[in-house]
């Protein structure tokens, strides 16, 4: 039995996921940055399923670039309103960075890692002058330095009965 597996395209998710979170009903249109935040969560899932769903790899490559292309543009524009949060910040750092090592992990999926790099270079800009931090808030990387654990207490003298005075 041939079953046809309709092809999945980022792009097209996006741009419905971002008629969803616009609300125009307020004298200046506003985002729900959860939506937002969602579809960037699922960017390096959509790479798999554009790619491999996809009769033509390659188109299903140009659609899963041109979808997160297109969220990073809407993050852009809400830093210039000056209403980017940092949830959604770290977001995009974490598709980009799951994105790089699924591109980089699944045959044929190399050439996707230009496009990471791309949206990669868009957000290094919204960034502070350090470069680890928006608006004065750390951003999520995967090679920031991990936090020391927390220091133990002091060791308990041998022969030492807890309780005793």
């Amino acid at each position: 039995m041939d079953v046809d597996i309709p092809a999945t395209d980022f792009s097209r998710f996006v741009i419905d996921a971002i008629k969803s979170s616009n609300n125009t009903q307020e004298e200046r249109a506003t985002f729900d940055q959860s939506v937002l935040r969602t579809a960037l969560s699922l960017a390096s899932s959509f790479l798999v399923t554009d790619t491999c769903t996809n009769s033509d790899p390659r188109l299903g490559a140009d659609t899963w670039f041109v979808g997160l292309n297109q969220l990073v543009d809407v993050l852009v524009a809400l830093h210039a309103r000056e209403e980017l949060e940092i949830e959604t910040i770290n977001e995009a750092s974490k598709a980009c960075s799951e994105s790089w090592m699924v591109a980089g992990t699944w045959r044929g999926l190399d050439e996707c890692r230009e496009g990471v790099r791309k949206v990669g270079a868009k957000l290094r800009k919204l960034l502070d002058e350090n470069g680890l931090t928006y608006r004065g808030q750390n951003v999520y990387s995967p090679l920031a330095p991990a936090r020391p654990p927390p220091r133990l207490p002091p060791a308990i003298p041998t022969g030492t009965t807890l309780g005793a005075t």
